[in-house]
């Protein structure tokens, strides 16, 4: 464990030389993080982004707004976001959480437990592990990492988590080997998706990797 510690440490130390600060999640308000979070499930983020500007050209960017919106109109909107006609129905699910729960406040939402928000996000249609702790992380700045498919494929390359590790483990793997601090969940996840984007791909471009030595990449994963 204490090996797995220390490589996991020289991997964000690496990256944070490499890239430096990432200043992520790009948004104007918390709100417009959620969005972004449900927007951006199985798509890229310049694919939701679109989606969100559209939604803000409209004058739609705020909960009220879109609560009242109709869910086949708000599709229409969404549409570059792809996957348009489910994930209106998951900002709505999400909406009528935020109104029962919270009544519309986010101060409300954002004093939530942790514990309590998180169980309360995943019992919302739609919301799973990495849309609930990306809402945790950059919209209520909990202390909570992230786990996304680049930081599963970074993590098992580097030889950090088996290819059948599950969202908790590699998680709780994370946590434990990194000082709790919410800015460097943030940072950390920001560098993982910079680093899986542009150099950590399905076919990596190892020559130039800045964490190559000691990477186990297999080209079957």
């Amino acid at each position: 464990m204490q090996r797995l510690n220390k490589r996991l440490v020289w991997v964000y130390e690496t990256l944070r030389e490499s890239y430096g600060p990432q200043y992520w999640w790009p948004a104007d308000t918390p709100f417009e993080v959620i969005v972004g979070a449900i927007l951006t499930q199985n798509t890229s983020w310049k694919n939701a982004e679109k989606a969100i500007d559209e939604i803000k050209r409209k004058g739609l960017m705020n909960p009220g707004a879109l609560l009242k919106i109709r869910t086949e109109k708000l599709a229409k909107v969404i549409r570059p976001a792809g996957y348009h006609n489910l994930k209106s129905k998951r900002l709505k699910n999400f909406l009528r959480y935020y109104a029962d729960f919270c009544g519309l406040n986010f101060k409300t939402l954002k004093n939530k437990k942790v514990s309590t928000l998180r169980k309360e996000l995943l019992s919302v249609n739609g919301i799973g592990p990495e849309t609930a702790d990306s809402i945790l992380l950059y919209a209520c700045q909990k202390t909570v990492f992230v786990v996304d498919a680049y930081t599963r494929r970074i993590f098992f390359r580097q030889n950090i988590i088996s290819k059948d590790a599950t969202y908790d483990i590699i998680q709780s793997i994370a946590t434990s080997a990194l000082p709790g601090s919410r800015a460097l969940f943030n940072e950390f996840h920001a560098l993982i998706v910079k680093h899986g984007k542009d150099m950590c791909k399905k076919v990596p471009k190892c020559g130039i990797c800045p964490i190559k030595n000691g990477c186990g990449y297999d080209p079957h994963y």
